[in-house]
């Protein structure tokens, strides 16, 4: 049970606690960012080159060691997207009333060089574990990629929680290219794609060898892409998806509070100027 256990475990730890310190950090003073931008870059680029050490390992520390690479490299990408430092070359709301193709295209642009970028690591891990045994790292990039875009996709085309609190005042602009509404048709498609693939890595796991590097890797990618689901439904389920995180964001200055503080300036403003 222990050689189970303790991959999850460790799976939904690491994911809980690294989402939880990138918002923390993304809601300190910006004077801070440069510090968190150096230290994050110097982590990425060791975790690349421990995603090329371990791609050899054919064990379980190699499995553990290819996961948390991965995930640190995904850090960086994460915290440099909120924090505004790579974002795309639009860096305005939406156009009042696009829709269809403008709109699409104007949302692409807003996030563009964070997604090369992502591409760019992505392109960089296959060639370093190209090849290789151990391919937990290059798995578990896959993973996240791949459930960011899908859940990218669904706010963009409409969810019920769209999770605006996590946008630093400085991203306020990106809310405007998210859809609110109850559902929309990906979303199904999304969830019942990524399930049967969950369930898939499941089942090839429980038939490898208990304690084996095949069976530890396979349960931290799988444990991962299950959280990513339960993250979709978070999107679309009547509860607050962000209290997880509540102890990093005590002192996050969102987007929403930034947008209610213009609201309430500019009804001052009129105020004052009415007398």
């Amino acid at each position: 049970m222990l050689s189970i256990a303790l991959p999850v475990a460790f799976a939904i730890f690491i994911w809980w606690f690294a989402t939880g310190i990138v918002l923390l950090l993304d809601g300190l003073p910006r004077h801070t960012f440069r510090w968190s931008h150096l230290v994050s870059t110097l982590l990425a680029l060791a975790s690349l080159a421990g995603l090329y050490s371990s791609a050899d390992m054919n064990s379980t520390a190699g499995a553990f060691c290819g996961f948390t690479c991965a995930l640190l490299v995904w850090g960086w990408h994460e915290l440099s997207f909120l924090t505004g430092w790579v974002t795309g070359p639009r860096k305005a709301p939406a156009t009042a009333g696009a829709r269809g193709w403008l709109r699409f295209t104007q949302a692409v642009q807003a996030i563009l060089w964070h997604e090369l970028g992502i591409l760019a690591s992505g392109l960089i891990i296959a060639a370093l574990t190209w090849g290789a045994p151990n391919s937990t790292g290059m798995a578990t990039f896959v993973v996240l990629w791949v459930m960011r875009i899908s859940a990218k996709l669904n706010v963009f085309l409409g969810v019920r929680n769209l999770s605006v609190e996590l946008l630093p005042p400085h991203l306020s602009y990106l809310g405007s290219y998210f859809r609110q509404r109850p559902m929309n048709l990906l979303f199904p498609l999304a969830v019942t794609t990524a399930t049967v693939a969950a369930a898939w890595l499941v089942g090839n796991t429980l038939t490898a060898p208990a304690g084996s590097a095949a069976a530890t890797g396979g349960l931290l990618v799988a444990t991962l892409l299950v959280l990513a689901i339960v993250e979709h439904w978070l999107l679309v389920l009547p509860v607050q998806s962000t209290a997880l995180w509540r102890w990093a964001m005590r002192n996050h200055p969102s987007a929403a509070q930034a947008q209610a503080q213009d609201v309430a300036d500019g009804t001052h403003a009129e105020l004052l100027h009415a007398r």
